[in-house]
């Protein structure tokens, strides 16, 4: 007999899911012109912060299909570190030099891209569930000028961010169930 009851809910479809599947990210309110999505992920924040801090291995966990392999610089960021990373987008590959404002080791990092926006991942233990972290990743251009804010609402950008944030927080979140 197979009890479905057990098992986690798809909430696209209301039907329990057939196969493991990582949690979907949750949306959160963090402001005008910040895009948040967390998860639960089934990993210590040690061993998300291997990677999230190493730009060398973003590709890994990228949702949104532009972050290439080739990568220049450190391969655990600090604060003030720069790093280059091949990207593809609209049909066009380009390198993108990025500079690391946090990096708070098992907790935080943050890059700066040369717009004005940044990329924001957080970690914390779930008190809640041991072995459990949970992971926040934000894409915040609070801080660009209008005309750029307004030039990433009607390009989509904002839209594709949220989606490539969705994506990469569920491809992480999966590479541990």
């Amino acid at each position: 007999m197979n009890d479905s009851s057990s098992r986690p809910i798809n909430p696209d479809t209301g039907l329990p899911q057939t196969a493991p599947q990582a949690g979907w990210p949750t949306a959160l309110d963090a402001g005008p012109k910040v895009i948040s999505y967390r998860v639960n992920v089934k990993a210590s924040p040690e061993a998300l912060w291997e990677i999230l801090a190493d730009p060398h291995r973003h590709h890994e966990i990228d949702g949104s299909d532009t972050v290439k392999p080739k990568v220049s610089g450190p391969h655990q960021l600090t604060v003030g570190d720069t790093f280059k990373v091949a990207m593809h987008k609209f049909g066009i590959d380009y390198t993108m030099k990025l500079t690391t404002v946090a990096a708070i080791p098992g907790e935080i990092v943050e890059w700066k891209h040369p717009a004005g926006h940044t990329w924001r991942w957080e970690l914390a233990a779930d008190a809640h569930h041991p072995g459990y972290t949970t992971v926040t990743e934000s894409f915040d251009y609070s801080s660009v000028p209008f005309l750029v804010a307004m030039a990433y609402y009607f390009s989509n950008t904002v839209a594709f961010n949220a989606q490539g944030i969705q994506a990469s927080l569920t491809r992480l979140a999966g590479r541990y169930l």
